[in-house]
């Protein structure tokens, strides 16, 4: 199950157009706990859910369910920025069953999300890579990055970040299109 996590998270990356982060969004003073985020969300005829919960003051655990019924499990924190919403997920301590060396090698990453609205739907976007990619190249000094194997990696500070993902919370095309999820009452938790 754990493996299978790690590559439906490499996927979700490559698929949902993540840009990751070797950084959190976050800092402690900026997270916040909003219970109506609790709850399992799936759009429309979609097969694939997302299932929010409660873990500790200031933190979610995240069940991502895929089409195919593959799922991994992320740490996610809410936050606001300059009034903003966004979420940061980082993917929960993989248990793969590969050798210990190979372990080493696989650096679990933050991503994020823009927060449109909770209620009544989940509205959220994800960093368009392709953006990132075009905009870095005819601006390289905007953030702290690095190009690996063609992709951008992210490595500025929490707030940095925050004022990069703000500034371009309106530029066309910096985020994906927003999902419009609606909350299964039968699983929403207090």
């Amino acid at each position: 199950m754990k493996r299978v996590f790690f590559i439906a998270a490499v996927a979700a990356w490559t698929l949902c157009g993540c840009v990751p982060s070797l950084h959190p969004l976050y800092t402690e003073a900026d997270t916040n706990f909003d219970p109506a985020l609790v709850g399992r969300w799936s759009q429309g005829d979609s097969k694939d859910s997302w299932t929010f919960m409660k873990e500790g003051e200031q933190q979610y655990k995240l069940v991502y369910r895929d089409p195919k019924g593959k799922s991994g499990e992320f740490k996610v924190h809410l936050l606001k920025a300059s009034g903003r919403l966004f979420l940061d997920l980082f993917p929960a301590d993989p248990d793969l069953d590969e050798p210990d060396f190979y372990k080493l090698h696989v650096l679990p990453a933050h991503t994020f999300m823009i927060v449109r609205q909770i209620e009544p739907t989940l509205q959220m976007a994800p960093l368009n890579p392709q953006w990132m990619k075009e905009f870095l190249e005819d601006h390289p000094d905007a953030i702290d990055h690095e190009a690996v194997d063609g992709r951008i990696i992210l490595t500025a500070e929490p707030r940095q970040l925050q004022a990069f993902l703000v500034k371009h919370e309106k530029t066309e095309d910096a985020f994906g299109e927003f999902s419009d999820m609606t909350r299964s009452a039968v699983e929403k938790e207090d």
